[in-house]
């Protein structure tokens, strides 16, 4: 259902608003590669400080872009439960495939305060619900026992994103909620480790900026190409390490406005990335021939 590439939007900006023309030609880059879908208004969306309108606005672009032909998986996620309800239920009325529901931070709920969440959002909605555990933001990790509570509870909670860092519990994912569930790597540079144990894709950031290549090296892997995957890796490894030097999306809207896609506008509180760094990622894009 979700399995493949799906790229992790930015939300470009210009003069403090939406940049809608500037979305919409990324959105078609997507389509045009081959990309088997699109995450709006996630972390790399820079979902936390869009509006309401915003964030439902860059879900109806997405949709309006994607016309049939890639999916698009909707963060309709957040720390409230009725806040989260209602994106969810906003982002099926207007289209969106599924939606992606990060573990809810600041507040750190414990496991049953997690499982609680996920089944209230899964009972308001039709959409296919696919978890995100990535505590290194949220403060709490999905526990593998709550994930299999969820799945075995709710029927539109078919898998989940990977942000983890830790191939182990791929495999834990996998040994416990079997074949049929839907496993994503959320970091580029762990994709092909995670995919070795049983993950099925990726949501990837690098994609914003290579969709095709992205595209390309999990299907390679997928289908039993290793090498041929293993290749692409080990090229691109020194972007997929240089776009997290700095916080997401600092750098990949940074590559994004040297490769002439968009405006390099961010909004506070993330701010342009040190000298030092812009020089680092401009060498890595140069060496790539993406500059």
């Amino acid at each position: 259902m979700f399995t493949g590439t799906y790229t992790a939007i930015v939300t470009p900006f210009k003069s403090g608003k939406l940049d809608e023309t500037a979305l919409t030609e990324l959105i078609q880059k997507q389509v045009d590669a081959g990309i088997d879908g699109v995450v709006p208004v996630g972390t790399t969306g820079e979902s936390p400080t869009l509006d309401c309108d915003e964030h439902l606005r860059v879900i109806e672009v997405a949709v309006e872009v994607a016309a049939g032909k890639i999916k698009v998986l909707a963060g309709t996620g957040g720390n409230a439960t009725q806040e989260a309800i209602y994106l969810t239920q906003e982002a099926q009325k207007r289209g969106a495939s599924g939606s992606l529901q990060v573990a809810p931070y600041y507040n750190k709920p414990s496991s049953e305060g997690l499982y609680q969440h996920f089944k209230a959002i899964a009972d308001a909605t039709e959409l296919p619900i696919l978890l995100y555990s990535i505590p290194g933001r949220c403060g709490v990790a999905i526990e593998v026992d709550t994930v299999k509570r969820l799945a075995d509870d709710c029927p539109r909670i078919v898998g989940i994103k990977e942000a983890g860092g830790d191939a182990d519990r791929v495999s834990q994912l996998r040994h416990g909620l079997g074949q049929d569930f839907i496993i994503l790597s959320g970091d580029d540079a762990l994709t092909l480790p995670f995919m070795s144990v049983g993950a099925q894709g990726v949501i990837s950031v690098a994609s914003n900026l290579i969709p095709g290549t992205i595209a390309s090296m999990v299907r390679d892997f997928a289908a039993g190409r290793v090498g041929e995957a293993q290749k692409v890796h080990a090229q691109y490894y020194p972007l997929f390490k240089a776009l997290f030097v700095e916080t997401n999306p600092v750098p990949v809207k940074e590559a994004l406005h040297l490769m002439g896609q968009m405006e390099l506008e961010l909004r506070l509180p993330l701010v342009p990335m040190t000298l030092a760094h812009r020089d680092h990622l401009k060498t890595v894009l140069k060496s790539l021939d993406l500059i």
